[in-house]
Formats: C-alpha cells, structure tokens, sequence
C-alpha cells in the first residue's frame, strides 16, 4: 500500500518537495489531498491532485502524514485537523512555534490523539546532532544565517540596512531565535528548528547577515554544552523558484517522507 500524503500549500517549497517525490517513489506515495486557501490560489496545480479547503475534510482523506509548506499561519489553521485525521503532521513554516500557545495546544492534540508534531531539519544539516547533544545539556548555541542581499529583499532587513549598496558582510540583526524567526519569517524560520532542538526559543543566539560575496544561502551552528563542542556549517543552493529558500528545505522534506515507508532509515 502506498504512503497516503496530504500537502498544506503549493508554493515554491511544496512544487519541488512534490516533484522529487513523484520523480523518485512512483507507486510508493500517493498525494491524496493539498490543502489550500481556495480552489482558485493556485492555477499550476496539477489536475491529478485533489484540492481541499476544509481542514475538517482531512478526516475523510485518512492520511498516514500531512506535510504543510504554506507559511506560519497554516500551522494554526490546519494543524489541530492534521493531528487529529493522521498519525503525523510535518511543519515546514516553524516560525509558526514564536506563538507558545500554538505549541501548547498541539502538542495537547498530539497527545490526544497518539499523534506526532513532526519538525523537519529545513534548510539545515545535523540537526539530530544537537538534537541528541541536549540530551546532556546545552550551555551556549550560536546560529548565523548569511545570504546575498538580494534573498533579504521585502524583508524586516531593507529597514535595518541598505541592501542596494552594501560592499562587505553586513550583520544586521543580533537577538533571540524567537526575535529572527518573528520579525523575519521567510528568511530565519529555520532559527526556531535550531532553537526546538537545542536550547529553547529563547536562548538561542542567532546572527542575519547580508554579504554581496554570496551566492548560496548558509548557516552556521556552534554549540557548546556537557556533549563536548560542535561547529556545523551547510551552504545551499536557493530555489530557482524563491531565492529566499534553499532547495536543501524541500530536500529534507522528501527525506523526511521517504523515510516513514522505507526499510531502511537514516
């Protein structure tokens, strides 16, 4: 029997998360609904994928994950259904999570229901590294995220710098992970997969960096805790479709659903 997966959006991040999974698992997953605002949103939507627009439908569909990539306000909106309709709900847009209260109450659903919030490594690598090293506790966890100017534009940042004529490494925002993914949702939402794992919103120190010299999207994450030291870096290539993305996001999404079915997982 096939993977039954439900889909929150159809944007840059779900189109390609959507496309590699048909490309490499034909027979294996079978998309059985993708939820949007309205049935009008979306005119590229392939004909063969059923639309709903109720969360409530969700029910019916019997998923056996639901992935959402549609932005944070999603998360509330379809996320109590998912966790009830399906064993799993996967969320892209973390940013979401800055709202205690949501957390709250689906972690409640979840339990309620023997569910799983599930949180995707994004745009990151190792992850399940610090994930496993605050198991021991964690003193101190830094995440800097530098892009091209171009990736911040009509962002939080052109308020803070000007973009248009930097000539070097600019760092423009220094806080909180709950700050950067707040303030800049499309850019730093992968600042709260980082702070979920480790330290907490909170306490995690993250770092927004403009720099013309570059041409992927990185992140650098430097933890010091009772595990020892750790020093990951990854640069991404940007989606072709939203710059302010990286195609490593949509790539762990697939890894993420290949691996609820697979014989062997990594």
């Amino acid at each position: 029997m096939p993977l039954r997966l439900a889909v929150i959006g159809w944007g840059a991040i779900t189109q390609r998360f959507v496309a590699l999974l048909r490309q490499r698992n034909a027979g294996k997953v079978e998309i059985v609904a993708v939820g949007l605002r309205s049935t009008s949103c979306c005119d590229d939507l392939p004909k063969d994928l059923p639309v709903l627009t109720d969360p409530a439908g969700l029910a019916a569909m019997r998923p056996d994950l639901v992935v959402e990539a549609a932005g944070r306000e999603a998360v509330g909106q379809w996320g109590e259904a998912a966790l009830a309709a399906s064993p799993a709900f996967a969320v892209a847009s973390t940013s979401a999570f800055c709202d205690d209260a949501l957390l709250a109450r689906l972690l409640a659903v979840a339990e309620a229901h023997g569910s799983q919030l599930l949180i995707p490594a994004g745009a990151l690598a190792g992850v399940d590294g610090l994930a496993a090293a605050s198991t021991l506790g964690l003193t101190d966890v830094l995440h800097a995220i530098v892009k091209p100017p171009a990736a911040w534009r009509g962002t939080a940042a052109e308020e803070l710098v000007d973009l248009a004529t930097l000539s070097g490494r600019t760092t423009f925002f220094t806080g909180t992970a709950r700050e950067a993914a707040r303030r800049f949702p499309q850019n730093a939402n992968v600042a709260a997969i980082t702070a979920l794992a480790g330290l907490g919103l909170d306490a995690t120190r993250v770092e927004l960096v403009a720099d013309p010299a570059a041409t992927r999207n990185g992140h650098r994450i430097r933890a010091e805790g009772a595990f020892g030291t750790m020093d990951l870096a990854i640069e991404n290539r940007p989606l072709a479709a939203n710059p302010k993305s990286s195609e490593m996001t949509a790539l762990n999404l697939v890894r993420l659903v290949e691996n609820r079915y697979r014989p062997l997982v990594c």
